[in-house]
């Protein structure tokens, strides 16, 4: 092999390179493992061969190296001149993600209730018979305590149906006056209606003090729903019964999907039910060693979707575990 005459063709095709690509091409043609150069160099016998073909190679790669740079300069350059950013339009808009309409309507809730001085709890969602039921002064026959609403593990454990729970381990580990409120997940084997969902966020308040009435109770319910509906939407309450209250009230509030004129989502009464309240039970005061006489107290419980559902006029509660971007977005 001549490699004075390949070092020069190679040094030819390597200046005629126009680009990155072509040069590219001429660095596999005359140093590529199936190259002759490095074919003649596997067969090389002699010394003297050997240091020709190697110094061949070693201008081969500079020369390569120098027209490189020479591209990559050009190209720079010709960037500099032609690719200039106007600093004075407008950037291009980043999509960012933003918060669930139920971790919205969470946070109102949260700030209303931090606001009349309540104390923010988030409890375990695997709770005891003995919390969930017993001690709330449940029934033994009560519907709930049966496999075809509540999810149990065993006969003892479960998935929380209510947030009450909290209520008892709070009273249980501190002294009166208690104003708090839990909030997180709770689980129930609900069918999937526009208002109903197996999955979903409940906030359940507790305050026990001395001469709390259901004046009281009121009050604070109207506050949290002004906060969460505004002052135009109408609220009501109606007598009801639950185990660990007496006496209890539920309360309604205007549907926003029908404006009261009657619609799937209120079921063609104009109202949304928003959950469960009344003056604590002085037997669920006696279950934690709290004496009836002495205290008095109210609590409370609401579901975060079916209020967020009434904030924002949304017909199902379905959405809010969907996880539809085109639902999402709008928040």
């Amino acid at each position: 092999m001549d490699a004075t005459a390949l070092e020069n063709e190679a040094r030819t095709a390597v200046a005629a390179a126009a680009d990155l690509d072509a040069l590219d091409e001429a660095r596999i043609r005359y140093l590529g493992r199936r190259s002759d150069l490095k074919l003649a160099l596997r067969d090389v016998r002699d010394r003297e061969t050997g240091m020709t073909l190697n110094a061949a190679r070693v201008a081969i790669e500079e020369a390569l190296a120098a027209r490189e740079e020479e591209l990559r300069r050009a190209e720079l350059e010709r960037a500099l001149v032609e690719d200039v950013l106007d600093v004075t339009l407008p950037g291009e808009k980043l999509h960012l993600g933003t918060l669930h309409p139920t971790t919205l309507t969470r946070r109102v809730i949260e700030d209303s209730f931090l606001g009349l001085g309540y104390e923010v709890l988030d409890d375990r969602e695997v709770e005891t018979v003995e919390f969930n039921f017993d001690k709330l002064a449940f029934p033994p026959a009560h519907p709930t305590r049966s496999p075809r609403d509540t999810f149990f593990f065993d006969a003892e454990r479960l998935l929380r149906t209510e947030t009450s729970p909290s209520q008892i381990h709070i009273m249980e580990r501190k002294r009166p006056p208690i104003y708090m409120v839990s909030i997180g997940r709770v689980y129930r084997r609900d069918e999937i209606t526009a208002t109903r969902f197996p999955i979903f966020h409940q906030f359940e308040g507790l305050a026990v003090d001395e001469n709390l009435t259901l004046a009281d109770l009121k009050g604070t319910l109207l506050h949290v729903m002004r906060a969460l509906y505004g002052e135009e939407r109408q609220v009501r309450f109606r007598t009801h019964f639950f185990p660990f209250t007496e006496p209890s009230i539920e309360p309604d509030v205007s549907c926003p999907i029908c404006d009261m004129s009657g619609c799937r989502t209120c079921k063609y009464t104009g109202w949304i039910e928003m959950g469960g309240a009344g003056m604590v039970d002085p037997l669920v005061f006696e279950n934690v060693g709290l004496d009836p006489e002495e205290w008095t107290g109210f609590a409370f419980g609401c579901g975060i979707e079916r209020a967020a559902q009434l904030r924002h006029g949304i017909p199902e509660i379905r959405p809010f575990w969907e996880n539809d971007l085109r639902v999402l977005r709008q928040f």
